[in-house]
């Protein structure tokens, strides 16, 4: 089996097969390099996009200097004329000085950009999981089956959910995200109602605005994504039995709880930031299922061990783990379902 090896065939509540899979070595076979390939060239991407929303401080001074409502539109020229100078004094007090104006737009429209670039890459990322999807879901193969055989697809499933949780993470400590995208949106409406408009907005029209600020109204708009394409492939793949999708997801939150649990498997990776992969993806696959299985993921019929998932989760430092607690809390679907029982949710408290 390479680098993936089976550990433990059933458990003793037919939880579902559990294996160790090297998420550090592990390599496209012939059959899997058309889709490693596709998948591979958007997560190239991944990590310059977090370590842009890592160092996205926002227009927040700029925009705060302007205090109140936008000047008039006419004061405002292009985003790629506008040159930011020094604020005058006493600023907040003068929300009409075009000279703020100028300041506030030239901060926010690179921003703005930067915004549509993260929200575009979101929509790659959805067509690189329904290709993995498809990959590890088709006949004549079960989910099992083709984890054992494709064992680098299944990372790359795996690199997206770790990227996913990762992005929503930063964007949830970060306010100016919205803030700026907001008072974009407020000067470009008041560009329309004085029959303007900006270069800015050729660049982000006002479809593009709307989706954009649906995507980041979400508390977790990666996740949000993926739970939705999750969805979508099951609805749309009517031949396909919605179990083949499910069990998939079943298998990696199984995978990665024993990875973490076992120290003789813990002790293989030779990074030790594949033990937060792990969580991560564990994590990830837990809320994907709970998104796309009828019942989801808490109730006892379940294929996720629930109760040593959270376990796992709260044996290690709480400054890795409390934001994917979090995770688990605010963004499932039936965590408050009467089939959920009282000792889960009592753990998440």
């Amino acid at each position: 089996m390479g680098n993936l090896l089976k550990v433990l065939t059933y458990n003793e509540l037919d939880q579902g097969p559990n294996f160790f899979l090297d998420f550090e070595n592990a390599q496209p076979t012939a059959a899997e390099t058309a889709v490693w390939n596709q998948v591979n060239a958007v997560l190239e991407e991944a990590q310059a996009v977090l370590a842009e929303l890592q160092s996205y401080t926002g227009a927040g001074q700029e925009i705060r200097e302007v205090g109140a409502a936008p000047a008039p539109a006419a004061m405002l020229r292009p985003c790629h004329e506008a040159t930011a100078g020094a604020p005058p004094p006493q600023a907040i007090q003068n929300p009409a000085d075009p000279r703020l104006q100028e300041r506030a737009w030239s901060a926010v429209c690179p921003l703005v950009s930067k915004l549509k670039r993260f929200y575009e890459f979101s929509l790659r990322l959805e067509n690189a999981l329904r290709s993995l999807l498809e990959a590890l879901t088709s006949p004549p193969y079960a989910p099992t089956q083709h984890l054992e055989r494709e064992q680098a697809l299944a990372k790359q499933f795996a690199e997206i959910l770790h990227f996913t949780l990762s992005f929503d993470e930063l964007k949830m400590t970060n306010p100016a995200i919205q803030n700026d995208f907001s008072y974009y949106r407020r000067t470009i409406s008041r560009n329309r109602i004085n029959n303007l408009q900006l270069d800015a907005e050729s660049e982000v029209n006002n479809e593009m605005a709307n989706r954009m600020s649906l995507f980041y109204a979400e508390a977790t708009p990666m996740l949000k994504t993926l739970s939705n394409a999750t969805t979508k492939f099951v609805s749309e793949n009517k031949t396909l039995p919605i179990e083949d999708t499910t069990d998939c997801l079943s298998t990696m939150a199984c995978v990665c709880r024993v990875m973490l649990e076992t120290p003789e498997y813990r002790s293989r990776f030779t990074n030790t930031e594949t033990l937060l992969f792990c969580m991560r993806v564990m994590v990830g696959v837990i809320i994907l299922y709970d998104h796309v299985h009828p019942v989801g993921a808490f109730a006892k019929t379940s294929k996720i061990d629930m109760k040593g998932c959270i376990k796992v989760l709260k044996d290690q430092p709480s400054t890795s783990t409390e934001g994917l607690l979090n995770a688990l809390r605010y963004t499932t679907r039936h965590l408050n379902d009467d089939t959920t029982s009282k000792q889960i949710r009592a753990l998440l408290q």
